[in-house]
């Protein structure tokens, strides 16, 4: 699942290639914030990989965290009007994925 992360992550990124510009021309510290979210988003769990115990889970929680910033500036930039919905679609679905998995890796399921 971890491997899956990234490539999600890096999927992530290619999609706000050209948004972030959009944004940027509007409001370049949401822009910003933006990049750094979706860039944690994708550090994190590689860097989480190569830990053990609570330290990899933390740093799970940390990309998780950074997944949902990056969606939120995603909605946020649409409310503002610099978007439109349809062109975020594509981004959204991606980080809504990005969340969904490392809140799994962060919070495992215990062995049965």
């Amino acid at each position: 699942m971890a491997f899956e992360t990234e490539e999600i992550a890096l999927a992530f990124i290619r999609a706000l290639r050209g948004l972030i510009g959009a944004i940027a021309r509007h409001d370049r510290d949401l822009a910003d914030q933006l990049k750094r979210a979706a860039n944690g988003a994708a550090l994190q769990p590689s860097e989480a990989r190569r830990r053990e115990g609570r330290d990899g889970a933390h740093l799970y929680r940390v990309a998780n965290g950074s997944a949902s910033e990056a969606r939120t500036a995603l909605r946020v930039a649409v409310a503002w009007g610099y978007l439109e919905p349809r062109e975020t679609a594509e981004a959204e679905q991606l980080a809504d994925r990005l969340v969904a998995i490392t809140w799994r890796l962060a919070h495992p399921r215990p062995s049965q």
